[in-house]
């Protein structure tokens, strides 16, 4: 072999750098490796140790193993949790157990405050958790808060009741989450041909607005539908849309001088 063919690049550390800028670089790429999974671990280990400290307590002296064991365990609140929860669940399967959940809800609709939130809070379990439910299925692209700029929000269902009645067009419920927190947001009522249906699943789309954007999912559609824009975005500036119900645009300017319109020809 000649020394031209010996001769291979090296690419285990980046090119162009410095000593201080590699190990700027391996640092920072530590932090990404180690940061998702440290705070992970941390929260759950905070959820579990949290919900220990609330069950562990209630448990009877002579039933709770910690009193025997020369060592504590961790989880072991959480486990009863989930064997009460199931236990609940199989109860409330048979005629008995639909009975006193129908016993309940009588009296929880009886009382004045209580029933209010009683009854919000079970509606949007029952949304949320439903199998059949379409809730939060779906991520879709909306123009907000004004024409030519766009937001991620999430379908919730489809419009019902005086809301729609009183609307022409058929409206979408979409919840639009705020950045970074996507637990709280706006609750808005669009109409269902201004939607663009997003490739991306509704976790990936979680992630994006956690993030602020940072972290972007990459477009799985094939080349020929990423080279076909589905919409344009146009921004009207100094002026006011008035929409009328034949759907002509009527341009206002905001300024006393007022703006000649021209005739179609």
């Amino acid at each position: 072999m000649t020394e031209e063919e010996n001769t291979e690049p090296d690419n285990s550390t980046p090119k162009g750098l410095t000593v201080a800028g590699r190990l700027r670089a391996y640092f920072l790429t530590g932090i990404l490796v180690t940061a998702p999974i440290s705070i992970t671990i941390l929260v759950t280990w905070l959820f579990i140790d949290f919900v220990d400290q609330k069950v562990t307590p209630l448990i009877p002296h002579d039933y709770n193993p910690e009193n025997y064991l020369p060592f504590s365990l961790p989880g072991f609140g959480l486990l009863i949790v989930v064997v009460l929860l199931i236990l609940v669940g199989m109860l409330t399967a048979g005629f008995l157990g639909k009975l006193l959940v129908k016993i309940s809800e009588n009296i929880m609709a009886r009382m004045p405050v209580v029933s209010g939130i009683y009854s919000a809070v079970k509606q949007i379990f029952e949304t949320v958790l439903a199998q059949k439910s379409q809730a939060f299925r779906e991520a879709v692209l909306i123009e907000y808060p004004r024409r030519g700029i766009w937001a991620i929000g999430f379908v919730s269902g489809t419009t019902k009741g005086e809301v729609q009645n009183l609307t022409e067009e058929t409206c979408v419920n979409i919840f639009l989450p705020t950045t970074p927190n996507p637990t709280s947001g706006f609750l808005l009522f669009v109409p269902k041909s201004e939607l663009i249906t997003l490739n991306m699943t509704v976790e990936q789309a979680v992630k994006m607005v956690i993030s602020g954007g940072i972290v972007t999912p990459p477009d799985t559609r094939s080349l020929e539908e990423q080279n076909k824009p589905q919409t344009s975005s146009k921004t009207y500036e100094d002026v006011d849309i008035l929409r009328e119900k034949d759907g002509t645009p009527v341009l206002r300017s905001k300024h006393p001088e007022p703006i000649e319109r021209k005739e179609e020809e």
